[in-house]
C-alpha cells in the first residue's frame, strides 16, 4: 500500500515577495506585478516512495481531479494500492476515485491543513523558486511552477524528509 498526499495550490502574478540580498548602503528591490493571472497546480507526493505527480492546469473542477487520480493510478505499482489523503474541496466528491480499482481515497477533516504534508511543498516552492519573479503571461507561470515542481523533485530524499510524517507510518 502507497499512500499520497494531495493539495491544489495557486500560483500566478500576485507573487510572493521575500528577503533579498543587496549590497550594504542601498535599498533592495523586488517586482510586485499588479495582473491577475494565475494557474493551479494539483500535486501529490508518495513520502514512502520519494515520488510526486502533478499537473497544471487554469481552474479547478471534479473532471481535472480525475486525470489527476489518473496519474496517480498509472504510477502505482502492480499490486499495490494507492491511498490518496486530501482535504474536502468541493471537487473532492466521493465518487472520483470510483474508475481506478488501484485508488482509494481519505479525507482530511475540515480546516487542518496541519495534517497535510504538501501544504509545505506548496511554502518550499515559493520560498526557494518563485519568490521575487515576475511572470508575462499564463505560459510563463506554467512553465516556471513546472521547473519549481521537478526541482522538488529532483530530490527523492527531500520529498520524504519534507512529507513523511510519524503518525502515518505503515509499518509497525
Amino acid at each position: 500500500m502507497d499512500v499520497w498526499f494531495q493539495d491544489e495550490a495557486r500560483f500566478g502574478q500576485q507573487n510572493t515577495t521575500t528577503r533579498l540580498w543587496a549590497e550594504k548602503g542601498t535599498r533592495p528591490r523586488a517586482v510586485k506585478q499588479q495582473q491577475f493571472e494565475y494557474a493551479y497546480l494539483f500535486g501529490s507526493v508518495c513520502p514512502a516512495r520519494g515520488i510526486g505527480e502533478a499537473m497544471i492546469v487554469p481552474w479547478v473542477n471534479k473532471e481535472i481531479m480525475i486525470e489527476h487520480l489518473k496519474q496517480i493510478s498509472a504510477v502505482t505499482e502492480k499490486g499495490r494500492h494507492a491511498f490518496i489523503i486530501m482535504d474536502g474541496a468541493s471537487w473532492h466528491t466521493n465518487d472520483i476515485a470510483e474508475p481506478f480499482s488501484n485508488v482509494s481515497i481519505i479525507k482530511l477533516p475540515p480546516y487542518s491543513p496541519e495534517l497535510n504534508p504538501i501544504e509545505q511543498v506548496w511554502s518550499w516552492l515559493r520560498q526557494h523558486c518563485l519568490a521575487n519573479q515576475s511572470f508575462t503571461d499564463y505560459e510563463d507561470i506554467v512553465e516556471k511552477v513546472c521547473k519549481a515542481w521537478n526541482r522538488f523533485l529532483d530530490s527523492t530524499d527531500r520529498v520524504s524528509k519534507m512529507c513523511t510524517r510519524e503518525w502515518i507510518n505503515l509499518t509497525s
